[in-house]
């Protein structure tokens, strides 16, 4: 992994089930690393939870050594309470990424299912299907949500050469000049 441009961890946060993907970037090649879950079902006392995904997380920086850190956003939900809980499961992961010094990305569901297959409305069945063929491996994972988490690297890799390869632009004349400060226009 020494000669790769980027390794991302992706990580799709949860109190029962955190799921994480990590892809290599030589290149133009996209290359998995590792998907996996983080199983939090045994864990009664939702503190000792947020120990425990910040304690992984980190064990997953360590091992993997990752450039950037993108996470999935929590959507809004009817029950105030599994959202705050998620936040929180959430917030422990970027820390994690934060105390390692390591840039957080963070992208809304609908937009990570978009930039995967094209459809903000995809099922997690239609996102791993499509991470399937676009990193060529054979077997799905047993919980969707390491392909969640994997889904998250791969969107954060696509938004990233997308910024790259849009042209600069400037928020005005005053930016414009300022960048360009010997070019004149003619008349």
């Amino acid at each position: 992994m020494n000669n790769s441009d980027k390794i991302i961890l992706g990580i799709d946060p949860g109190t029962t089930i955190m799921g994480y993907g990590i892809i290599e970037i030589n290149g133009i090649a996209m290359k998995l690393v590792a998907a996996g879950v983080i199983d939090l079902s045994k864990i009664d006392d939702h503190h000792l939870k947020l120990k425990k995904i910040f304690e992984r997380s980190i064990g997953l920086i360590e091992e993997y050594h990752p450039d950037e850190f993108a996470v999935e956003a929590p959507f809004f939900g009817k029950n105030v309470q599994s959202m705050l809980k998620l936040g929180r499961a959430q917030g422990i992961a970027i820390a994690a990424a934060l105390s390692r010094n390591i840039p957080v990305f963070e992208y809304l569901p609908r937009k990570i299912k978009q930039s995967i297959t094209g459809n903000g409305n995809a099922s997690k069945e239609q996102v791993a299907a499509m991470l399937q063929t676009l990193l060529k491996f054979s077997e799905q994972p047993k919980f969707l949500d390491a392909t969640d988490g994997l889904a998250a690297a791969v969107c954060h890799h696509f938004q990233s050469n997308n910024k790259s390869a849009k042209q600069k632009g400037f928020s005005g004349w005053k930016a414009f000049i300022a960048e360009n400060p010997g070019r004149k226009l003619s008349s």
